[in-house]
């Protein structure tokens, strides 16, 4: 099974877990999907340890589907206490019921050394760059973030990463060369309902 193939099924998996997971909460005589559960888990903890056979678009699905489990399981945590405990407080009750969007809770821990994706399409995404070839990590980071706010937008992306890393490296070398500056700021953002890459110098720090 190749690694597309092994995501297309953790997806599937996880989405009968959240299935699972709300009838077990509306129904008192279910038992927690404890097996599902642990196959998502296994799935994620694979792909986790061999992270560097996964291409950089695969290393970026991989990162949406740790987030979307973390924010789950962050839930569903919360409202097994409240089942187990009973309401203590008025919003209990409601999270019990209607449970949190997605977009209203990020849990603040990581999923196996994942952190949160790059740009959520309102808040700026901020990365300093001195030399994209040494800094590719940062490039990668850049470029998911614009893919991100792009697709939130409805635009197409185009270009390949590779392409991206040669452009950031001109236009570091060119605006390092025009201010002098050790670093150069490069900001993703949101405006008028279109994603916008702006590169700038960066301010010395003290």
């Amino acid at each position: 099974m190749t690694i597309d193939e092994e995501m297309n099924m953790l997806e599937s998996h996880l989405r009968r877990l959240k299935i699972e997971y709300e009838v077990f909460f509306n129904n008192p005589q279910k038992k927690p999907p404890s097996d599902l559960e642990w196959k998502v888990l296994a799935a994620l903890r694979k792909f986790s340890d061999g992270g560097g056979r996964m291409s950089f678009s695969q290393r970026f699905r991989y990162n949406e589907i740790a987030q979307r489990y973390a924010i789950y399981s962050d839930l569903w945590r919360k409202k097994s206490r409240i089942r187990e405990e009973g309401y203590r407080r008025p919003v209990d009750a409601i999270l019990s019921i209607q449970g949190l969007r997605p977009e209203e809770h990020k849990p603040q821990h990581k999923v196996y050394g994942v952190s949160h994706a790059p740009a959520d399409g309102n808040e700026p995404f901020v990365v300093h760059c001195a030399d994209a070839n040494a800094e590719s990590e940062k490039v990668e980071k850049l470029f998911a973030a614009l893919s991100d706010a792009k697709k939130k937008t409805g635009e197409n992306v185009s270009g390949s990463l590779d392409s991206f890393k040669s452009f950031v490296q001109k236009k570091t070398e060119e605006i390092r060369k025009q201010h002098g500056c050790r670093t150069v700021e490069y900001v993703v953002e949101v405006q008028d309902g279109k994603a916008k890459l702006r590169a700038k110098a960066a301010k010395a720090k003290g």
